[in-house]
């Protein structure tokens, strides 16, 4: 399938179609967000929360349960509940990464600082707890809080992986499952779960959230040495410039003469970074097709999606995650 990227995007046609139920996401999150006794939580909370992110995991879980049927309270409770975990992850990584812009915006811990970062992330985590605990269901409980001690452990291993180049590319996706597949997966499964659904169709959920995650993950990490900066918020390079070792580059490196590794050593390992390394960082891309061949992950990824999609029954919503699914990589295009 080919996208008009002039047409309506499937996000937003997705978030059209749930639109009240996003209202009351929007309600809820903005009255779980405040704080009596500390007023700087709402406003780091509502600077990252309102900065026009595309709400695409909690739209995951809406549409999931909107998909199987659920017609309770509880589906608005658990998209809250995964925007909280995914803002709180934000907040952390952004420290984590010294990072000073996210979605083309100042990030909170250059307006504020680091203690406010983290400190504001550990409440909306313990928010996204309330939240999950109104529900009543210990295993959608389960489910996320999995999900949140995951993305943690992904984060760490990450540390670890992102600039070392014995990193490979099992290494690596076990990183993706954990820092973006797991809070995706999660996000799917739970409305499943929330519409008693059979476990096959939970099963289903589950699987197109995890293959989505990882196709998404890859065409980030692919947008950043190509995409544009204005329409991802981010400049072209970060991740080089970050040293974080991404797919394009493990591809690269797994092929690299060694004077290729040699240079990889210098500016990834050991961050020494000069004037036209980013240059010479994208020609050893091209020289090894490592740009093409991310992308070819990321639509297989993206065929792995849609295939568990089509195990659950004839539904515009079921259409609408397919073609979101079509547009994770049409933005590479």
């Amino acid at each position: 399938m080919v996208l008009d990227h002039a047409a309506t995007k499937p996000h937003e046609e997705l978030a059209r179609h749930l639109a009240e139920r996003l209202d009351g996401v929007n309600v809820l999150i903005r009255e779980r967000m405040a704080s009596e006794h500390a007023p700087r939580i709402p406003e780091v909370t509502a600077h990252l929360v309102e900065a026009g992110g595309k709400r695409l995991r909690p739209m995951l879980t809406l549409a999931s349960a909107d998909l199987c049927g659920y017609s309770g309270a509880y589906d608005v409770h658990l998209a809250a509940t995964v925007e909280f975990i995914h803002t709180a992850t934000l907040l952390h990584d952004d420290v984590v990464d010294e990072s000073q812009q996210r979605r083309g915006r100042p990030t909170a811990n250059l307006l504020w600082d680091n203690k406010s970062s983290v400190l504001v992330g550990d409440y909306l985590f313990a928010r996204a707890f309330q939240l999950m605990v109104e529900t009543g269901s210990l295993r959608v409980l389960d489910i996320l809080s999995n999900a949140a001690a995951t993305i943690a452990e992904g984060e760490v291993l990450q540390l670890s992986a992102a600039r070392n180049l014995a990193t490979d590319e099992a290494v690596y996706l076990q990183v993706v499952r954990g820092k973006t597949a797991a809070l995706f997966s999660a996000a799917t499964e739970v409305g499943g779960v929330i519409a008693d659904q059979s476990e096959d169709k939970i099963r289903a959920l589950f699987e197109y959230g995890d293959a989505l995650g990882i196709a998404f993950q890859i065409a980030d990490d692919l947008l950043d040495y190509q995409g544009d900066s204005a329409s991802t918020g981010k400049n072209v390079g970060d991740d080089f410039r970050e040293r974080k070792l991404t797919l394009p580059v493990i591809k690269a490196v797994a092929g690299a003469s060694q004077e290729e590794r040699a240079f990889w050593q210098r500016t990834i390992e050991k961050g020494d970074q000069r004037d036209g390394d980013l240059e010479e960082a994208l020609e050893i891309l091209a020289r090894h097709d490592a740009l093409e061949r991310t992308r070819a992950d990321a639509m297989a990824w993206t065929e792995k999606s849609k295939s568990a999609m089509a195990k659950l029954p004839e539904h515009d919503v079921r259409r609408m995650l397919l073609d979101l699914a079509d547009y994770v990589v049409a933005r590479l295009a």
